[in-house]
């Protein structure tokens, strides 16, 4: 897997400091309420487990896949959810966890959906942010990192299944994924 990655561009301490630091954000933003945080599957999980770790409110977990990719490496802009969540969002205090934004338009639909359920609010977290790719306009709460219009992986993120336990963000070479 080393041999696809062009360079690390952000090290697993970077990750474990910025991780620590938006929980702290959000712990403070949400004192004395109770966070409904939902992963999308399946980028998301790692980030999310150490950023559940290190806020300091009530925390209840649920996740949602969502699909607008497949194995390509664009976004199609068709969003379709595969797993929809278990709990309910009626007056809850809700923030969507997702691994990273690049076009806006799965986020941009989820956030529209999951508003639609009448929570108390949605605030949207995501560890990476590529605003150069936007095409549908979103509101991001908290940014772990804004970074260039690379295909990244590692930590969560892949290219078709694979890199995902990668401990940093890396940069995949173009060769690696027909690029």
């Amino acid at each position: 897997m080393m041999n696809d990655i062009k360079e690390i561009l952000i090290d697993k301490d970077q990750l474990a400091e910025r991780v620590r630091e938006l929980g702290e954000e959000i712990s403070a933003d949400y004192a004395g309420k109770e966070i409904l945080m939902i992963g999308v599957l399946r980028g998301a999980v790692i980030f999310m487990a150490d950023l559940a770790r290190a806020i300091s409110v009530p925390v209840a977990l649920d996740f949602m896949a969502v699909s607008s990719y497949g194995a390509s490496t664009s976004s199609s802009g068709v969003v379709r959810i595969l797993k929809d969540l278990d709990e309910e969002l009626d007056g809850r205090h809700v923030l969507i966890v997702e691994d990273i934004i690049d076009s806006g338009l799965t986020l941009n639909y989820l956030v529209e959906n999951l508003k639609s359920r009448r929570p108390a609010s949605v605030k949207l977290c995501t560890l990476l942010n590529k605003p150069s790719r936007r095409k549908a306009p979103v509101h991001v709460d908290y940014n772990g990192f804004t970074i260039p219009d690379y295909f990244v992986v590692g930590y969560g993120l892949d290219f078709a299944e694979k890199y995902r336990n990668l401990p940093f963000i890396g940069v995949l070479k173009p060769e690696a994924y027909g690029g």
